[in-house]
């Protein structure tokens, strides 16, 4: 697997990528976990080569000391990814992306606004800008997303789709433990005690589901959800809401488009989960 540290390096090294054929990206912010590798195996099933881009994006960080203590691993992921299958690994620097000078940013409007863009000011403008430049630099045919960061992959659809970047984006769904949890790599920063309640998230968001089919008011099943998580141990707790799946509006009602999105704290971790509605 070639493990490539510079922009001039990059450019080599997709050059000899694309003679194989088509080429996925997978976009990574490294302590890669199982949800991540089901992301390289299955860019391995559709395309002829596999880069991945490890880069923990300074612009996603709102919290100076979130962005510190953000597990990094170089050595481990980079073993991860070969086993996995990958052809290439791109280590950029903040200097390679946001060069002195650099004084754009990508926003896209309406679909940031709510949820975690409420609670993350400036958050969903590093994920657009820093996806932008991974695009623009790596050209890939295809890129994989998590399901589980559901706000996030539904806003590099829309601007994808606004800024016409020809990268086709496929979206995984959330890969659990077996109690559960949605894998993170913020989930090594939990305490035994607090491991052991964070799976009521998920328990919480399918009882929600369950009740709005029944029949169940969207705000009593949202109230019930909070109130469940609050019982647990989770506080604060940001939001529960049963959403329109593409742009994130809130909906009153049960639909067939529809996503429960969720995001509490748990200690000093901020968990988010997802399911379909």
């Amino acid at each position: 697997m070639q493990i490539i540290k510079g922009k001039k390096e990059l450019a080599g090294a997709i050059a000899g990528l694309r003679a194989a054929g088509r080429l996925a990206l997978v976009p990574t912010m490294g302590a890669l976990h199982d949800g991540h590798l089901a992301l390289v195996r299955e860019a391995r099933r559709r395309a002829d080569s596999v880069l991945a881009s490890i880069f923990v994006n300074p612009l996603q960080f709102n919290d100076a000391g979130d962005l510190d203590r953000y597990p990094r691993d170089e050595a481990g992921d980079a073993a991860k990814l070969e086993a996995a299958g990958c052809e290439a690994v791109w280590l950029p620097t903040p200097g390679d992306l946001y060069p002195p000078g650099f004084a754009t940013s990508v926003h896209v409007a309406g679909i940031t606004e709510r949820w975690e863009g409420a609670h993350r000011p400036g958050h969903f403008d590093g994920v657009a800008t820093v996806v932008t430049k991974l695009f623009t630099n790596v050209r890939p045919d295809i890129a994989l997303f998590g399901e589980k960061d559901w706000q996030q992959l539904a806003l590099i659809r829309r601007m994808t789709r606004d800024l016409d970047l020809g990268v086709e984006i496929v979206g995984l769904p959330t890969v659990r433990d077996a109690d559960g949890l949605a894998l993170s790599s913020r989930n090594a920063l939990l305490s035994p005690a607090e491991r052991a309640v964070a799976p009521t998230l998920n328990r919480t968001l399918d009882a929600m589901r369950t009740a709005i089919r029944e029949g169940q008011s969207v705000a009593a099943a949202e109230q019930a959800a909070r109130d469940a998580l609050a019982a647990a141990g989770f506080g604060p707790i940001d939001y529960v809401a049963h959403v329109d799946a593409d742009s994130l509006e809130p909906l009153a009602q049960a639909g067939d488009n529809s996503r429960i999105i969720a995001a509490a704290t748990l200690g000093k971790v901020r968990l988010i989960d997802n399911r379909a509605g």
